[in-house]
């Protein structure tokens, strides 16, 4: 038999533009896989010379799904830059950050759920392609859908209510925040009567993870065994106590088992990460330096701050939590479609967040903006909805950004998402090496688990079909399908 290559392009059902090659060798096995990311991404070269103040709403434009993310990475950056560290803020400016950043991952988790992931849940694997999207969805099960759409709409109301719009608004500024929630605007979201309130949000949320456990009872052979590998796992964790911190904490990787490999208490990532380079992807390969490129690489986003975290300090969420580690017998959980049931423990953790801050009375305080003595370097952690991110900037005596680095949450995942590409790639292809419909949507369901967003400081045009070929070792196309 001849050497042959398939070729998915692009991946669906994700954000931005890859591709995945996977080569076939002489015996019919697979010799190699991995995903391409084909986007170029140049954010941290064009971002240079803009006054650093700017910089907190420029980098919203890294991306139209998670830019509240960027926003507030920036934003703690730039705090820094004015001698502001995060204990620093005001009590108000935190709590209004915070409840944004709640918002954001709220309305963030519902979207990859109900719109991208569920269609795969629902349906299988085999089903068609006319099947797998939220129409499709809100036909076969209209309460799921509407819950879905109106659980996403009240994220993205918290979202418009403090910095103006859903997407792409404003509301740090360095060393602080521009504006205080309104009482109207706090009725808005307890009164319930022009949309769904926060304890219907905490009663839905609850619901779906139900729903979640009862297809993991259901399927756990698959679940269990699809894409499932041994991984590091690194998420933020409070620095007193260990548990889940979505906003602001110290960077915690732990190993397959469970072993402790980092714990940092600083925000110096270079003295411990390198980011490595391969001439097929644009997208960076992030790793511990201690251990190395080979085993120095962790999993990010809902399922590593789950298996990193001691708890989560929000009574309804941990109760969850305690049920998720016990079907490991609180080992860690290397699972990977047991990162959606993970992602909604932490929408429901989202929601108990955003009542405490609703209830409190800071959040209608005047104290948004303290200064202290600047630095010419900020650098801001945050855990996006796809895992911990990374804002780094260097400025000159005019405020001007000299320096960009940003680590992005999918770059973090850069490798575990290859190494789940590969896994897929052979337990399905190594007895019958073609292309089918359920094999190309097995292998995007394996990169669609991690919501990577690959459009994050990039941009594409145009349509993008997805293709698959299948070519002998020169070259020679033997088979596609096109949809």
């Amino acid at each position: 038999m001849k050497p042959k290559k398939i070729t998915i392009d692009p991946v669906t059902r994700v954000e931005g533009h890859g591709k995945v090659t996977i080569k076939i060798d002489e015996n019919g096995k697979v010799s190699d896989a991995y995903l391409h990311v084909v986007e170029f991404r140049g954010f941290e070269k064009f971002i240079q010379g803009h006054p650093y103040w700017e910089v907190p709403i420029i980098v919203q434009r890294l991306c139209g799904i998670c830019p509240v993310s960027h926003h507030l990475a920036a934003a703690k950056a730039i705090d820094q830059l004015v001698g502001i560290d995060p204990e620093n803020l005001s009590p108000t400016a935190t709590k209004l950050r915070k409840l944004l950043h709640y918002g954001q991952v709220f309305q963030s988790h519902a979207l990859h759920f109900f719109y991208l992931a569920s269609p795969d849940l629902l349906f299988g694997i085999d089903a068609p392609v006319e099947k797998r999207n939220i129409v499709a969805v809100a036909t076969e099960n209209r309460e799921l859908a509407k819950k879905g759409i109106l659980m996403r709409k009240f994220g993205q109301e918290i979202i418009t209510s403090l910095s103006g719009k859903k997407i792409h608004g404003t509301l740090a500024v360095p060393g602080g925040v521009h504006k205080a929630f309104t009482p109207k605007q706090l009725e808005y979201f307890l009164d319930g009567k022009q949309i769904p309130n926060i304890d219907t949000m905490i009663s839905w949320s609850k619901e779906i993870i139900d729903f979640m456990k009862s297809f993991h009872l259901e399927n756990s052979e698959w679940v269990d065994n699809f894409a499932a590998y041994p991984s590091n796992h690194l998420g933020l964790v409070d620095k007193v106590s260990g548990a889940l911190e979505l906003y602001d904490g110290h960077i915690r990787s732990i190993d397959s088992k469970g072993k402790e490999l980092l714990n940092i208490e600083d925000i110096e990532y270079r003295n411990h990460f390198k980011e490595g380079v391969e001439a097929w992807s644009y997208l960076k390969f992030p790793y511990m330096t201690k251990y190395g490129r080979e085993k120095g690489w962790n999993r990010v986003g809902p399922l590593a701050r789950l298996n990193t975290c001691s708890h989560i300090p929000t009574p309804l969420a941990e109760i969850e939590r305690q049920q998720f580690k016990a079907y490991t017998k609180n080992k860690p959980n290397n699972m990977t479609m047991h990162t959606h049931w993970a992602r909604l423990i932490e929408l429901l953790h989202c929601a108990e967040n955003m009542k405490e801050l609703l209830l409190d009375k800071d959040i209608m305080g005047n104290d948004l903006v303290r200064k202290g003595t600047p630095r010419n370097k900020g650098i801001g952690i945050i855990e996006a909805p796809r895992g911990t991110l990374i804002h780094e900037y260097h400025i000159d005596d005019k405020g001007l950004i000299t320096k960009c680095n940003l680590i992005v949450s999918t770059t973090f995942n850069n490798e575990a998402i290859n190494q789940g590409v590969r896994t897929v790639s052979e337990s399905i292809l190594n007895d019958k090496p073609e292309i089918t419909e359920p094999m190309l949507n097995q292998i995007e369901m394996a990169i669609r688990a991690y919501d990577p967003c690959l459009s994050c400081a990039t941009h594409a045009l145009g349509q993008m079909p997805l293709i698959g070929q299948l070519e002998d070792n020169n070259g020679n196309l033997l088979d596609e399908k096109i949809r």
